[in-house]
């Protein structure tokens, strides 16, 4: 069977009507391009098997348990056939017109790797979800009381990007990992995400890996995707979410293990 040009990869879990208003929008809005779609799911649970009943042109790979969302991307890898993908989360809708733009975008450069939509919440307003790399006290005036000083501040603004307009598309240094569309063959270098990340940062370090081959990794905020984005791991305050919230704690574990990975080696450079 001959390969298709594209594999949009759903990484679910635990939400089926989200999982179904996203598959409804692939098939409403995808067309005229050969493409396949998988849904790789965490915790598998019978009313997600009820709503993949009703889509079964989509290969469905449940999980019994949850597994992360590192190793379903990773399954999505591994079970894609497209020479792109499009890999998102299932509480991604997708807007008319977004993967004819960044197909032509992504085969105007072979040196593109990854390229990213904007991320827009349902009242139309933006999500940040362009970065520049971790620096270790990022975490710190995230998560604490600091960031709310005025050097906290100004070093927030630097990693959220806030000086970039987004009129335009630019190099990024990584990209938040819930709408990703990324050259097959790019993919297959860079090799699967790293399993040390459970959750959080696995994106990080994914685009950075891109980076470290020379692999373009491209912000187009031209077009978007409406993103369903519960900020788990920020609620609470800081005292709260550090006492209960275990997202915080998996976002503090997985920094310092990506830190502990990159401990002496270069940021890799690229132009903005």
């Amino acid at each position: 069977m001959a390969s298709p040009k594209l594999s949009i990869a759903i990484n679910s879990y635990k939400n089926p009507e989200l999982l179904r208003l996203c598959l409804e929008s692939v098939f409403r809005f995808v067309n005229d391009i050969d493409f396949e779609v998988l849904v790789v799911d965490s915790a598998t649970e019978e009313d997600t098997r009820l709503v993949m009943a009703d889509f079964p042109q989509v290969r469905f790979f449940p999980n019994d348990r949850n597994v992360g969302f590192v190793v379903l991307l990773n399954r999505s890898l591994k079970e894609s056939r497209g020479e792109y993908m499009f890999l998102i989360n299932h509480d991604i809708i997708l807007t008319e017109g977004i993967v004819p733009a960044l197909l032509r975008r992504m085969e105007s450069d072979p040196d593109i790797g990854i390229l990213a939509p904007r991320q827009i919440n349902f009242n139309g307003s933006d999500q940040v979800s362009c970065f520049r790399f971790y620096r270790p006290w990022t975490i710190v005036f995230r998560r604490t009381f600091l960031g709310k000083f005025p050097f906290g501040r100004r070093h927030l603004d630097w990693f959220l990007m806030r000086d970039y307009d987004r009129k335009e598309p630019r190099q990024v240094d990584w990209i938040m990992g819930s709408a990703l569309f990324v050259r097959h063959s790019a993919a297959l270098s860079v090799g699967p995400m790293d399993t040390r990340f459970f959750m959080y940062m696995e994106d990080v370090d994914w685009c950075r890996r891109f980076w470290d081959l020379g692999l373009k990794v491209i912000y187009v905020p031209s077009v978007s995707v409406f993103h369903y984005h519960g900020k788990g791991s920020a609620r609470g305050g800081f005292v709260g979410s550090l006492l209960l919230n275990r997202l915080t704690w998996y976002h503090i574990t997985s920094a310092a293990k990506y830190f502990l990975k990159y401990l002496g080696k270069p940021l890799p450079k690229h132009e903005e």
